[in-house]
């Protein structure tokens, strides 16, 4: 039996920001040494974060009261719409670069940083396509139980949607 010959030379490094990620990431940057790929790397802002969120960031009334004279105008404000995500970008691009001085050992080139909005599985997929990425490499927390029952993890379902391998990294 002949194996077929496994080229890697685009990975998707999908990130939620969290410790998980970071650690995923130096599985990312091992493949991406190992097969001589570059990596792009994603961060998605869900479009809504929901109504639970927010009101543990500001109390119900406050919230009520928001809705009630612009829904659609504060809700773009409290989702980011009207952000560029600046930021995020640069620090994700600072990571990178450093993380790529401290691994002497293991050279990988990130071709792109990206920011986008949408539903984070669904999101993750459709980049890696649009990018023609031969592996997605992502962390997850694991939490199992109820919640995964009712609303499945990102990672869950990035797996089920996804024509390309996933590997998805936990804490040790």
């Amino acid at each position: 039996m002949k194996l077929p010959d496994i080229q890697i030379r685009k990975i998707l490094y999908a990130t939620d920001l969290s410790e998980t990620a970071v650690h995923s990431f130096s599985y990312a940057v091992s493949l991406a040494n190992m097969y001589d790929a570059g990596i792009t790397i994603l961060h998605v802002l869900a479009e809504f974060p929901g109504e639970e969120f927010i009101t543990n960031m500001i109390n119900t009334d406050t919230w009520e009261k928001i809705k009630n004279r612009r829904y659609s105008e504060a809700r773009d404000q409290l989702i980011g719409k009207k952000r560029d995500h600046i930021a995020i970008k640069e620090v994700l691009q600072a990571f990178s670069e450093e993380v790529n001085v401290d691994a002497k050992d293991q050279t990988f080139v990130t071709d792109e940083v990206l920011i986008l909005n949408g539903e984070p599985a669904e999101i993750i997929v459709q980049t890696a396509k649009e990018k023609n990425c031969d592996l997605i490499v992502m962390g997850t927390h694991g939490h199992g139980g109820i919640t995964d029952v009712l609303i499945g993890s990102t990672a869950k379902r990035v797996v089920r949607q996804s024509t390309i391998p996933v590997l998805v990294i936990r804490l040790p």
